[in-house]
């Protein structure tokens, strides 16, 4: 008689041979970025389990690579938050270990970014920015790297992340950033070792153009 003692709460087994979507990957990926934070993983089995998660083509290929962390029984259970609208679009994501990553100029930002920094660094800058629309949702685990992110007078930016024997820090409002159409970064994630600093600067051209500043991709 098989083993059952195991078997994940959330019926992981009903559906492991599920099509794995993106968004499971993605959640998958969230628990391996907070296990590495957390000490439980080491770079290069964060490296390899992730690796694994995005080459991952149903349920059953992704529930061993987390069987042994917390979190794992619902990091493929459906989010369901009463009045919450999940994040549509693809996740973009950075990942800069023992390297650097950079976006500035005119690029192109997707609703979801998930950054990871390991003995590395990420830069990003949002002041000529191309937005999906009016929020950027931004989770950061920075394990002894760092990151900076700059961003025009106009945008609001709200941190919910921790620090861990590092450091996070948020540039306060502006008058332009307090205007209810103001669009908004959203920060959360660890930052272990390492460091987060939000900074607010106007565009390099220098002429301190008004609002609306930011442009907005149309459907």
């Amino acid at each position: 008689m098989p083993d059952n003692g195991r078997m994940d709460p959330q019926g992981f087994s009903e559906n492991s041979r599920l099509r794995a979507s993106d968004a499971d990957r993605d959640q998958a990926a969230t628990v391996l970025n907070n296990a590495m934070a957390e000490g439980r993983l080491t770079v290069d089995e964060h490296s390899e389990r992730l690796d694994a998660v995005y080459a991952a083509k149903t349920h059953a290929d992704i529930v061993p690579l987390l069987d042994d962390l917390p979190g794992h029984g619902t990091a493929l259970a459906p989010v369901s938050r009463p009045g919450a609208l999940a994040p549509s679009g693809p996740v973009n994501r950075i990942m800069a270990i023992l390297s650097g990553a950079t976006r500035k100029g005119v690029w192109h930002v997707e609703p979801v970014m998930d950054i990871v920094t390991v003995l590395g660094g990420v830069e990003l800058d949002f002041r000529e920015a191309v937005l999906p629309g009016q929020e950027v949702n931004l989770t950061v685990t920075c394990v002894l790297g760092g990151v900076e992110i700059t961003v025009p007078p106009e945008m609001r930016v709200i941190d919910s992340g921790s620090a861990v024997l590092g450091g996070r820090e948020i540039a306060g409002d502006s008058d332009e950033s307090r205007r209810p159409d103001a669009p908004v970064l959203r920060i959360s994630g660890t930052c272990v070792l390492g460091g987060l600093e939000v900074k607010r600067k106007r565009r390099k051209d220098g002429k301190g153009r008004r609002w609306p500043t930011i442009r907005i991709e149309s459907s």
